[in-house]
């Protein structure tokens, strides 16, 4: 149920975590990791399994999940019981969005530029239950100015606000959240801070307890290195108890599953809802992706969240100096506390996005163009020799890229 012994991850070493990636150089964990030597075992593992065994296999892997949940717990550095398994983040905001007690008048806070999965949700539960949807620009959290906390400080301040929601990481610019602040502001207003993490767990430390959080939610198949369909939701004790489970299945009960092995009358309707984060997990579960889950988490141990940050951010350093001496804008933050794990630059008016990123495709590295931007996110594998490579790539694809705009 775990990565193979054998296997022992290092930093840089991406020829034997992917030994079979075709790109030459892979910066594109932000959109999607590829799919890692033991990863592929684990999930290979549970095929077999079910193969061999059909539903004999069902309760090998039913007790897996509270493996994984006590890795992610080390993960988090945080107790199981306050996790639930979901099939990702879209779907643990919308079960979040839909069981908050909201009262006529309520206020829900998102931000401009966000990913639309942490803003669809809200929309929706605010078409549901009459509530309104507050969007606050992004400006003034990155350039030192305070006019992002402030304008949140004096929306919060106005009242009625429920629940803020923000990214932990905003994904066109790599701009790492101040989550801590931002909690305490929410919590003196009485609203509920909840994140969208899924840009930044796996790739850097994150802590949501330490940080004041009331949710954190996040897929798999991103900087966890998983894959997708399934993920993660950690709920902290205050929202637990304010939630109204409206979107509890099946095996939400407890004791939801004695009916199926215990003989005649054991099926009830009436068992209570557990009161704990494992309520989302109302039905069918992602197997495949939660073994998978666990393999990637293993190596994310074994490595720790603090190095695996500090040498992302070692890559990143001179690929940004390299990248500004070519005229391409950062949009990095200046303050190191406000960096993140992924590097977004505008290119130079003269370039065409779309013709580099083509020509940069067609040289076999993996980047990214999120809303006009581009960016690259390398993770533990990427080695720091991928670099003269990868300027290379650069100064090709600036030359075609700039052919392309000089043409009639």
């Amino acid at each position: 149920m775990s990565a193979p012994a054998a296997f022992t991850p290092r930093l840089g070493g991406r020829a034997e975590a992917f030994p079979d990636l075709s790109w030459d150089i892979y910066l594109n964990h932000a959109g999607v990791s590829p799919v890692s030597a033991p990863v592929r075992d684990a999930i290979r593992g549970v095929a077999d399994d079910y193969a061999a065994h059909g539903f004999g296999a069902f309760p090998r892997w039913m007790a897996q999940r509270e493996v994984l949940r006590a890795k992610l717990g080390r993960l988090l550095q945080t107790a199981p019981e306050r996790i639930a398994l979901t099939h990702g983040t879209t779907t643990s905001l919308n079960d979040l969005a839909l069981s908050l007690p909201w009262a006529a008048g309520d206020r829900v806070v998102v931000f401009d530029g966000e990913f639309p999965a942490n803003v669809t949700p809200w929309q929706q539960a605010a078409d549901t239950f009459g509530v309104a949807v507050t969007r606050l620009p992004l400006t003034g959290f990155s350039d030192g100015s305070g006019d992002g906390l402030a304008r949140l400080e004096a929306t919060l301040r106005a009242g009625g606000v429920r629940a803020v929601a923000v990214s932990a990481v905003q994904f066109q610019s790599g701009l790492r959240m101040p989550l801590r602040t931002m909690a305490d502001l929410a919590h003196a207003a009485g609203a509920f801070l909840i994140v969208d993490a899924i840009q930044a767990l796996g790739a850097a430390p994150l802590y949501p307890e330490a940080l004041g959080v009331d949710a954190l939610v996040a897929g798999a198949h991103k900087w966890l290195m998983g894959v997708e369909g399934c993920g993660l939701a950690w709920i902290g004790p205050a929202l637990l108890q304010a939630l109204v489970p409206r979107t509890a299945g099946w095996l939400s009960h407890e004791d939801p599953v004695s009916f199926l092995f215990q003989g005649a009358g054991h099926l009830r309707y009436d068992r209570p809802i557990r009161q704990r984060a494992d309520y989302l997990e109302g039905g069918a579960y992602n197997t495949l992706g939660f073994a998978a889950l666990e393999a990637s988490v293993d190596l994310l141990l074994a490595l720790g969240l603090e190095r695996i940050d500090a040498h992302i951010q070692g890559l990143l350093d001179p690929m940004e100096a390299a990248l500004r001496a070519r005229g391409f804008t950062s949009l990095r933050a200046a303050e190191p506390a406000s960096r993140s794990t992924l590097l977004c630059v505008r290119p130079p008016q003269s370039v065409d996005l779309t013709a580099f990123y083509a020509a940069m495709t067609a040289r076999r590295v993996a980047i990214a163009t999120p809303d006009g931007a581009l960016r690259f996110a390398p993770h533990w594998p990427n080695p720091p020799q991928e670099l003269p490579a990868l300027l290379a790539a650069l100064d090709e694809s600036l030359d075609e890229a700039a052919q392309t705009c000089r043409r009639p």
